[in-house]
């Protein structure tokens, strides 16, 4: 396998042509009526583009975005070697059209040295997308930035809480600061209404940084939020270091593009500070 991960979903989530890329995601970032700002964390989508990249910039274009930056998806392909279901790609380079993002080696070492969940597994990373969707804004806003990306394939606020210990705890030994990213959308394949109906509800818990409510709420009320394992990880590293709220800043649908909002994706964008 190497150790550059090669974009999976390029020219269908987003543009593979470079000039094309910038262009959009240049666009999408200056709709951004915000000064950047640290943040302990942050919640993004990762639908193409197309759809929810207006959102993910409304995220993306807000943070003071740090050294390392850590994103954290669900696993959409079922693919992996590791059984806990927390995979790592901790070598080498995640390669996109705007340039290759360095992996931030170091950083999950010690994150894997406080959470034995945690390991390197390349295979949940070969097919999935919701990671590399949001390295374009990256690229961009942080050129520099090195990326610790980790999928995972539970479902569960026990191995979610303990591997947002391990982040806070890492986060805190590390000499400088770190942003912590989980990658999500919300509610898929309902009404327009329905959804946010929904969605409020996963919401409510997201700002109050109630990992364990998140999830609970998701399973009680059935709401389909693809990555809640990861912003539940997310809402508790964030809460452990400081952060005392959760703000949501965009809200939107697959149907603002559609123009049907009778079986819609919804996306929304969180900052946690």
């Amino acid at each position: 396998m190497g150790e550059t991960r090669r974009p999976a979903v390029a020219g269908m989530f987003y543009p593979a042509d470079p000039a094309e890329l910038r262009s959009l995601v240049q666009e999408m970032l200056g709709e951004v009526d915000a000064e950047p700002q640290p943040a302990q964390g942050a919640i993004a989508p990762h639908a193409g583009l197309v759809y929810s990249g207006r959102c993910a910039a409304q995220v993306w274009g807000r943070l003071v975005i740090p050294e390392i930056v850590v994103i954290i998806a669900p696993n959409h392909t079922g693919m992996l070697e590791n059984p806990s279901g927390a995979s790592a790609w901790n070598e080498g380079s995640f390669e996109t059209p705007l340039g290759a993002v360095p992996i931030a080696h170091d950083f999950l070492e010690r994150v894997e040295a406080h959470c034995p969940l945690l390991r390197h597994d390349p295979a949940a990373h070969l097919r999935e997308h919701a990671i590399e969707v949001e390295l374009p804004f990256l690229r961009l806003l942080a050129p520099d930035a090195l990326l610790a990306p980790i999928v995972l394939a539970w479902d569960r606020w026990e191995p979610s809480r303990e591997l947002g210990a391990a982040l806070a705890a890492a986060a805190r030994e590390w000499p400088g600061d770190v942003l912590l990213v989980a990658s999500s959308d919300m509610t898929h394949y309902e009404s327009a209404d329905r959804a946010a109906r929904k969605d409020r509800q996963a919401l409510a818990a997201v700002e109050r940084l109630d990992g364990e409510e998140l999830l609970a709420v998701c399973h009680r009320e059935g709401v389909t939020m693809c990555g809640r394992a990861p912003s539940a990880t997310v809402l508790e590293a964030a809460r452990q270091l400081g952060a005392q709220q959760g703000e949501v800043v965009d809200y939107r649908h697959s149907g603002w593009v559609t123009g049907d909002d009778r079986e819609v994706v919804a996306y929304a964008g969180v900052v946690l500070n």
